[in-house]
């Protein structure tokens, strides 16, 4: 039986964008509406208009409040001013969890949890990785230091959330069994999200939508497509949606490859929209967790091409037709070719969507986190 009482949570978190800001927002809104009371904290120098507009939409929801502060992605000394500033403000909140996504998320909510137990204030403290720190080498310097410092952090953690049985694995293999409770709560999408999306007259071929940077792979995807081109003998078009740090180096490789006319960019906007824009959603990256666009994508019944990484096979299947080798703009072409020479590759390849759906909703994803909350309440934790 749950507990009645509405709990008091705060989610922490670096970057207000891509997948991690998407599942908030989510957990946010669900949650709202079941009664509890949510905040968010997160940095203040990451994001853009677009981000500012999904701020204004879910600011509402947020009886807790919205805390910006800046938050760098590496580790720097101003961490500690923004370590003392966050406890002194979710202090004052008296919250029942703390939930860290990624790394830097991961670190605020279990050390502000932590240093609040010292004066006898019982959290509960909640990471999920979502990727972050696992991408990293645990052979490399870096990747044998970040290791270190998640290993050591467990001491801290009433729980770990993966949101993909990948991620689960991952997180074993480089850092080690779990010394505290784990388990796996997939990513979800809303309800109102589960219909097609109609073309627009003009549609493109292939959709890249995601931040503008090497580890979502846009230049595989700008490569690919001109591969793609090769072995249709034909002109083809596409649209690459979205904002980062190595947009303009994206573009220059457009305009060298002389696909400037064909391969149209623009600035980051809802996935809805831009899923109006082109036939099939293509996701080039090299590495993930549990990504949103592919959810998005077939929530709204567009064929989608994806690499091999991360939890997408436990979306699309693990013998999928639709998955390409990483970073390979050979072997993602030859998928691109396959859909556009295939009129059922859609219906052959793509999961049903009732079968998606029964598995990957928000309301299953958020009732399953509530659940784990409230067990945390009742194994001892007296909020």
């Amino acid at each position: 039986m749950e507990d009645a009482r509405p709990l008091r949570i705060i989610h922490c978190f670096r970057s207000p964008v891509g997948g991690i800001f998407r599942h908030v927002r989510d957990l946010v809104e669900e949650h709202r509406s079941a009664g509890h009371d949510v905040g968010i904290l997160c940095d203040s120098s990451t994001g853009g208009a677009h981000e500012e507009r999904l701020f204004s939409a879910i600011l509402p929801q947020l009886s807790l409040g919205l805390v910006r502060m800046p938050i760098r992605r590496a580790i720097s000394p101003t961490d500690a001013l923004a370590l003392y500033k966050s406890y002194k403000h979710i202090k004052s909140l008296q919250p029942d969890v703390l939930h860290g996504h990624g790394a830097k998320g991961g670190v605020v909510a279990r050390l502000i949890g932590s240093l609040l137990r010292v004066n006898r204030y019982r959290v509960a403290r909640l990471y999920s990785p979502h990727g972050g720190s696992l991408h990293y080498s645990r052979t490399s310097p870096a990747g044998r230091i970040i290791m270190g410092i998640e290993r050591f952090q467990e001491r801290m953690t009433d729980s770990l959330v993966f949101v993909c049985d990948y991620e689960r694995r991952t997180y074993q293999e480089k850092i080690g069994k779990p010394r505290s409770p784990a388990s796996v709560i997939y990513n979800g999408i809303k309800d109102s999200e589960f219909h097609r999306v109609p073309l627009d007259e003009n549609a493109a071929d292939f959709l890249y939508i995601g931040m503008m940077r090497d580890l979502k792979g846009p230049d595989v995807f700008i490569e690919a497509f001109a591969r793609t081109e090769q072995l249709r003998g034909r002109p083809l078009t596409a649209v690459m949606v979205g904002d980062g740090p190595d947009r303009e180096r994206y573009r220059a490789l457009i305009a060298k490859l002389g696909l400037s006319r064909r391969i149209r960019m623009h600035d980051a906007m809802p996935a809805t929209q831009a899923f109006a824009l082109a036939r099939t959603v293509v996701v080039p990256s090299r590495a993930e967790a549990m990504p949103y666009i592919v959810l998005e994508a077939l929530a709204a019944q567009k064929p989608v091409i994806a690499s091999r990484v991360g939890g997408i096979p436990e979306v699309l299947g693990s013998s999928s037709a639709a998955l390409a080798i990483p970073g390979d703009a050979k072997d993602l072409s030859r998928i691109m070719a396959e859909t556009l020479a295939d009129p059922d590759w859609q219906v052959r390849v793509m999961p049903k969507p009732e079968d998606f759906q029964s598995i990957f909703s928000a309301s299953h994803m958020a009732h399953d986190m509530i659940a784990l909350y409230q067990n945390l309440q009742r194994q001892g934790l007296k909020f």
